[in-house]
């Protein structure tokens, strides 16, 4: 059988189980300061761990092994190590508030565009009676 850590890596999730140990799990870096912050929350937390690197096609891969009844607690690490390295989707703060902004004004648009229809549409019905 394929060892799970050598799959395809699409970058949508960074853990798996152990290849060979089903009691832990493996979470997987390829930044370094990802890495090093899962390790500091990780010490942090006094949770304990194994670490390794591998490197595979030109990418080195730092490995952090949790035993699995620490899962939940080290999820909730790996997404604030997530966030606190995400970059933003629109990186230029007046164009995300100018997006923000004219996506707020279509809105408020359409939500007056419906209560004035509908106001035109109770008016034609009291015509018709």
């Amino acid at each position: 059988m394929e060892n799970p850590i050598e799959h395809l890596d699409l970058g949508l999730v960074n853990f798996t189980k152990h290849p060979t140990n089903p009691d832990y799990v493996v979470y997987r870096f390829t930044d370094i300061d990802k890495a090093n912050s899962f390790r500091g929350e990780l010490n942090e937390n006094n949770i304990k761990f194994e670490e390794d690197t591998q490197d595979k096609k030109q990418v080195s891969y730092t490995l952090f092994a949790v035993h699995k009844k620490f899962y939940k607690q080290t999820m909730r690490m790996n997404f604030k190590v997530e966030g606190k390295h995400k970059k933003p989707l629109i990186p230029f703060f007046t164009l995300r508030w100018f997006v923000l902004l004219f996506g707020l004004g279509i809105l408020l648009l359409s939500i007056l565009s419906y209560y004035k229809h509908m106001d035109h549409l109770n008016e034609q019905t009291e015509q018709v009676k």
